[in-house]
């Protein structure tokens, strides 16, 4: 195969990176010492403070803005075996404030909490059942007496009203992590609190907390994918931790906790030198540093016992599990890897990318490419001992998982005996720093290879990190192949394969008597009055002039949306069309089919290896009322690129097997959509909204996929480019330059085809109440509020943002305060009005509630009495105003973001920047605005409930009482069968 001039290019510069050394060095500024590692594009300093913390810190000057991570180096391999699930539910504990925030009187709260532990170690000794039961009634109201003293979310509230953005944490084998993202100007209160936070925490409102991770349990019992990872790891580690206990812990655990545990746990772990900080952003890293160690020197170091998991023993196999339940089926088929940074592991990982990247691995091309599978592909989840190397697939239709497994296998086999192109394993690397540059412009991810890495190390590797480009392109295709048979040795895997059926293993946990507790949302602690005493300096908004910062041009008839790239030399163009699925059905199923295609001079297969072996790559994608195709990769073969794409969507043809195979993987995915509760949950909502006639179901029935005709889908094909489009171009390529090529390679009629008509649909007005249920065999309930709230009006949107911030957007919001924190019926919980992407739709309001089946009722009730009744808490609406006053002022819109942006304004009729109206509003609106708006569009108005839950667990009787109840069938969501269609 020859290589093109960008791929020759790429070798030039890998040889010339290759004479890089990426070593370890060490600089002192400002008083620190700290360590960095040469050529590292991140510039990343690492610190080591006189008491263990790590601090790790990348400057990025993109936005000023930080993304913050703080791992801890514990996860559940270090649960005692008595108490799984102990380092999840810290987790969640580390979000309840310390004695000086979280509380309005600590000395009050502190009996009650003491009287709490001692309660919970007595519950959790004893068996009887009637004597539990006493204890927990004691322990709900000595809890209630403990709540009248604390301030449930003042942590959240206290972020979000510094401009916080994405609060949260995760918990899993071996880590648990603290994430954050905050405006620069914060970073001294930012340091400031989370000192506070880990100084003392204290584990108030446990019960209600307790039933929030009782629910997250339930909900992995709906989670058919979690089985299938459960079972992995069980079989993969006999022994180990990974596979003996699970994050979320036992039922029998969950149910006896121990405040004391949770202690002794936090007291052993949650050291110095077990933790990190974590910061990518806008900031000065000699003045950083001084604050984190300021902030965190009273933290003393102490000896962490590391969890030594025992050695595994090779894997004999092949070993076979069987999970069920009512998703579609699947399987994964998993191999074993050494531990993080080892030599094995790192040749897993090169070796998952020859076999799937996406375009041009093996999978990709022998089995998603020909059709094989309805879809395949690979993943390593690496940990610190071993990792898994995971094949994953989907059957089609009349296909067995055993025989999916045997593809997978057929594939491995070709690997083992070379059979893939001797370049593969170079393109890889190109793509992968075509990757790597996209990605090291976003602070998340920056922070989150680092924490990895944290997490992960040893000792310090972030040099191996670093170097791994250029130690991957020195891999030859020998070294892959002795690799690949030394791996994957004769039935040393393990086997899921995921059926469809009742999973008759699950027992849930069952809800307990709670009452709900006072969440004293209006009240502050003093640490948090000092906290906000003083505001934020000041940052200056930057707003978006579309006439001056977009250019325009005309290339052929097609106007030109033009913004430079002066970072980077990556280029990204668009083709982007004012039609969609409401104006041909068959326009999404064209695209689809476009990748399956080849033309007279090159086939399917070999056009895709065309496009990685350029790091290039084109999606075409057709939307409810527009349609995008892109193509994206290094500006120095923008023309191969562009000229590969357009060769193939002007001279695609037909292949008939090409389309049977996609009919009949579309006709299972479809069959498969059906089964999945998100899927249904999509269905239901548009339901809801508009009918049974509605966007969500405005496809071709499956007798219409079933006689598609190849000629016609290439003459859609073949025609597109002769209706109006616009090209919107991100790079390098100065506009006249770049007009100029694009006139050259995109021909263009001399008049434009009229676009099909689009179908239009109205969304309903409810005049009375109404509920849509749908019989789904889960554990949980998910129950959805809608109605219509009447057409757009840009006037209006900061008032709507407030209220959605206030009423149901995020933890410190009322609904969650009320549903989840003080009531205890639902881990997941929000309500929002969603604004129409075009002047001329409606508003439609969505509340949500997920709860155990059998606490329906009770979160039904809890949301209406929400939507009657808005609690006014002047406190939260304040930082509710702040919070979106810093989310503007740091927002950064940026790259082509600019184009769409203002596409998005084009469809509301706007012709400015509408964060600029909003922010100058902000100040002028008050609480009793979003009071008026919520009394005008919610109290006493009619819903349209729509509920998924099976039969078996709820009683559908109960429903009437909230309305008309319509029982709707799957076929009736979906439209696939031709069930009442009317369009």
């Amino acid at each position: 195969m020859k290589f093109t001039h960008l791929f020759l290019l790429l070798l030039v510069v890998a040889t010339a990176q290759a004479q890089k050394k990426y070593e370890w060095k060490t600089a002192t500024a400002a008083g620190y010492t700290y360590q960095y590692v040469t050529n590292d594009p991140m510039a990343t300093r690492f610190y080591t403070l006189k008491n263990g913390l790590t601090v790790a810190l990348s400057p990025n000057k993109k936005e000023p803005r930080i993304s913050v991570r703080i791992p801890v180096r514990t996860g559940s391999n270090n649960d005692p075996k008595d108490h799984t699930g102990l380092a999840h539910y810290l987790e969640h504990l580390l979000f309840k404030g310390t004695d000086k925030f979280g509380t309005v009187d600590w000395a009050k709260e502190k009996p009650y909490l003491d009287q709490i532990d001692e309660l919970y170690e007595q519950y959790n000794h004893t068996t009887d059942a009637a004597q539990r039961k006493a204890i927990y009634h004691v322990i709900d109201s000595v809890s209630g007496l403990a709540a009248k003293y604390s301030i449930a979310n003042e942590y959240d509230k206290l972020m979000a009203s510094i401009g916080s953005q994405g609060t949260n944490a995760g918990t899993w084998v071996e880590s648990t992590t603290y994430q954050e993202d905050i405006p620069a100007t914060a970073a001294d209160k930012f340091l400031a609190i989370q000192a506070e936070r880990f100084r003392n925490p204290i584990f108030r409102i446990f019960h209600t907390e307790l039933e929030a991770v009782y629910e997250e349990k339930n909900r992995s019992l709906d989670n058919d994918q979690r089985k299938v990872l459960y079972a992995t790891h069980e079989m993969i580690f006999p022994t180990h931790n990974y596979g003996q206990q699970t994050t979320i812990g036992t039922i029998e655990h969950l149910k006896n906790p121990s405040l004391k545990a949770i202690r002794e746990y936090y007291h052993k772990y949650y050291v110095p030198n077990n933790m990190a900080i974590v910061m990518a952003g806008d900031f000065n890293p000699d003045e950083v540093i001084k604050k984190v160690d300021a902030a965190f020197s009273y933290m003393q170091a102490k000896p962490v016992e590391e969890y030594k998991g025992p050695v595994e023993a090779p894997v004999k196999g092949p070993l076979v599990r069987e999970v069920f339940g009512p998703n579609a089926e699947t399987m994964w088929l998993t191999f074993r890897t050494g531990a993080a940074n080892s030599k094995e592991a790192f040749l897993a990982d090169l070796a998952s990318s020859v076999l799937s990247n996406g375009k041009a691995g093996l999978f990709d091309l022998n089995l998603n490419k020909q059709q094989k599978v309805l879809s395949a592909g690979t993943n390593v989840l690496q940990y610190k001992d071993y990792g898994l190397f995971i094949l994953t697939a989907n059957p089609k239709q009349g296909q067995t998982l055993e025989q999916v497994k045997d593809l997978l296998l057929e594939q491995i086999e070709k690997l083992k005996k070379g059979e893939f192109d001797e370049s593969l394993i170079k393109a890889i690397v190109a793509n992968e720093k075509l990757r790597r540059i996209t990605a090291m412009e976003n602070n998340a991810n920056r922070v989150d290879d680092l924490a990895d890495e944290f997490i992960k190390s040893r000792d310090q590797e972030w040099n191996d990190n670093v170097a791994r480009l250029d130690q991957m392109e020195k891999v030859t295709k020998k070294e892959m192949v002795d690799f690949a048979n030394r791996f994957f040795a004769a039935d040393n895997y393990a086997v899921v394969y995921k059926r469809k059926g009742e999973d008759k293993s699950i027992v849930k946990v069952e809800k307990p008597a709670i009452t709900p507790v006072e969440t004293n949302a209006g009240k502050q602690s003093d640490f948090v009055l000092a906290m906000t005493k003083d505001p934020l300096p000041p940052t200056k908004p930057v707003w978006l002039d579309y006439n001056k910062d977009i250019q325009r041009g005309k290339t052929g008839l097609a106007d030109v949306l033009y913004v430079p790239n002066k970072d980077n030399s990556l280029f990204r163009l668009s083709y982007y069309f004012n039609q969609g699925n409401f104006n041909n059905r068959m326009l999404p199923i064209a695209l689809q089919y476009l990748q399956y295609l080849g033309t007279d001079k090159a086939s399917a297969e070999e056009i895709t290896k065309q496009f990685y072996n350029l790091a290039s790559s084109f999606s075409a994608n057709a939307a409810n009322e527009e349609t995008t195709i892109t193509i994206s990769g290094l500006q120095e073969n923008f023309e191969k690129s562009v000229a590969l794409f357009e060769s193939l969507l002007r001279n695609c043809k037909a292949d008939e097997k090409a389309l049977e195979s996609l009919k009949d993987r579309l006709l299972k995915a479809r069959a498969n959509a059906k089964t999945n509760k998100q899927s249904i949950s999509a269905a239901i909502r548009d339901f809801a909204v508009y009918g049974p006639n509605n966007p969500f179901n405005y496809v071709l029935t499956n007798e219409e996929v079933k006689s598609l005709k190849a000629d016609d889908l290439i003459a859609i094909l073949h025609n597109l480019p002769s209706y109006k489009h616009e090209v919107l171009y991100y790079g390098p390529a100065p506009l006249t330059k770049m007009s100029a090529d694009i006139a050259r390679l995109h021909t263009m009629p001399k008049a434009w085809t009229a676009n099909p008509k689009a179908v239009v649909f109205k969304p309903l007005k409810q005049s009375a109440n109404q509920v849509l249920f749908n019989d789904y065999d889960a554990v949980q309930s998910e129950i959805y509020w809608v109605r219509d709230l009447g057409q757009y009006n840009a006037a209006n949107t900061a008032k709507l943002n407030t209220f959605n911030t206030y009423f149901g957007g995020g933890m410190g919001s009322v609904v969650f305060q009320t549903i989840r924190e003080s009531k205890a019926l639902a881990y997941s919980t929000y309500a929002y009005v969603q604004t129409p992407a075009k002047k001329e739709d409606d508003y439609t309001f969505i509340g949500y509630v997920g709860s155990q089946a059998d606490k329906m009722n009770e979160a039904i009730a809890g949301m209406n009495e929400l939507l009657k009744d808005l609690p006014k808490t002047e406190q939260n609406f304040a930082n509710a105003i702040k919070s979106q006053k810093k989310d503007i002022e740091t927002q950064r819109i940026t790259k082509d973001g600019i184009i769409f942006s203002y596409l998005s304004a084009r469809k509301k009729g706007l012709t400015e920047d509408l964060r600029k109206s909003v922010y100058s509003q902000l100040d002028k609106l008050t609480l009793d605005d979003i009071a008026a708006y919520h009394q005008q569009q919610f109290q006493n108005q009619p819903f349209t409930y729509t509920v998924i839950a099976s039969e078996k667990k709820i009683n559908v009787d109960d429903l009437k009482k909230y309305g008309d109840v319509k029982k709707v069938s799957v076929d009736e969501l979906f439209g696939y069968e031709n069930v009442n269609r009317a369009f």
